[in-house]
């Protein structure tokens, strides 16, 4: 039977509404990682009107998670990333590459009309196997 734990990492906000990220154990390790935003360590937002910082602050976060549920960048299998304006893509790609080389996981990217906040400018879940 799978067993889930939910987890957190250091350097990485815990807010008190979900699980930023569910480790599921068993035949195999699946980690199942929350929407990452930019938070400042005090929960609010870091880096307005910045894309390409909250992005880096963003896969710095998915990072972090998945090294603390045991795997490396090479164990994320799958991001969906929500954008509040597709035109950030270019530089959405160049950070991207940044973390997970030429070849990163399965993607998805939305745009949206908003975010849980509206200074925030990008959100990513993922999905790890490790």
């Amino acid at each position: 039977m799978a067993t889930l734990q939910k987890y957190g990492a250091p350097g990485v906000y815990d807010p008190p509404g979900y699980s930023q990220a569910i480790k599921v154990t068993g035949a195999q390790t699946i980690l199942f990682l929350a929407g990452q935003v930019a938070y400042a360590p005090d929960g609010s937002v870091n880096h307005r009107g910045d894309f390409i910082a909250q992005a880096r602050q963003v896969f710095g976060a998915v990072k972090a998670l998945v090294e603390a549920g045991g795997g490396t960048l090479a164990n994320v299998v799958k991001i969906t990333t929500y954008v509040t304006d597709v035109r950030y893509r270019q530089d959405f790609r160049v950070v991207r590459d940044e973390f997970f080389g030429a070849r990163g996981p399965a993607s998805t990217m939305i745009e949206v009309s908003a975010l849980a906040h509206p200074d925030y400018l990008i959100e990513i879940e993922a999905v790890a196997v490790v």
